[in-house]
């Protein structure tokens, strides 16, 4: 691919704009949807759920307090354009996560359905981000760094450490809501892993 045709491949500011909208507002309803699933997921959003519930603290307020350590890594590694795209959709996540509720008032969710649902909607949400060169911070920021030196999955990457998380939660969560939860996370991942390869997508 010659530099004229790779140049025409990049996302304009506008693609860019809708893309992160679209990226967050699916990211946050998915996240909604286990918060009333009372389910876990890996990752900081999977963190912030858990220390939501642990605490009472809204997870719109713990989502980005968990990632602030994931910015200063995402600022060394990627830079400031990808660091701002990332701490912005962060924002964004938290702030569309209190109009679900307002939207979506009386609504009962399955735990069943609400994490099967909000996993996927999350991993399609992230999907879209990493693809405008942003991200949801946190674990999600090393799995990319690892693809990019590595040239392993992103999405395997992230299974691996979302394993870890998951398993925490045992300290918190009652086994059962612990299983599903794993089971939602793999569904998760496996989006990420079969859609987000290194070389696969060209678009930038």
């Amino acid at each position: 691919m010659n530099g004229v045709d790779q140049a025409l491949q990049k996302h304009s500011w506008i693609e860019d704009v809708w893309g992160m909208l679209t990226g967050t507002f699916l990211a946050s309803l998915g996240l909604y949807l286990l918060g009333e699933a009372l389910a876990v997921t890996g990752g900081t959003a999977g963190l912030g759920l858990l220390l939501s519930y642990a605490s009472d603290i809204p997870v719109a307020v713990m989502f980005p307090l968990v990632n602030i350590p994931f910015f200063a890594l995402a600022l060394w590694k990627k830079g400031w354009s990808f660091t701002l795209r990332t701490i912005i959709a962060v924002l964004l996540v938290s702030a569309l996560t209190l109009l679900h509720p307002v939207m979506l008032a009386g609504v009962d969710v399955d735990p069943v359905y609400g994490t099967f649902t909000g996993n996927l909607l999350a991993g399609v949400g992230l999907l879209i981000l990493f693809r405008h060169r942003s991200s949801l911070g946190g674990i999600n920021i090393l799995a990319l760094l690892v693809q990019e030196r590595l040239g392993w999955s992103a999405g395997y990457v992230q299974m691996g450490i979302d394993v870890l998380i998951i398993v925490a939660a045992l300290m918190v969560s009652p086994w059962p809501s612990v299983l599903l939860s794993a089971a939602g996370a793999v569904v998760l991942n496996l989006i990420l892993a079969l859609n987000h390869r290194p070389g696969r997508y060209t678009g930038y």
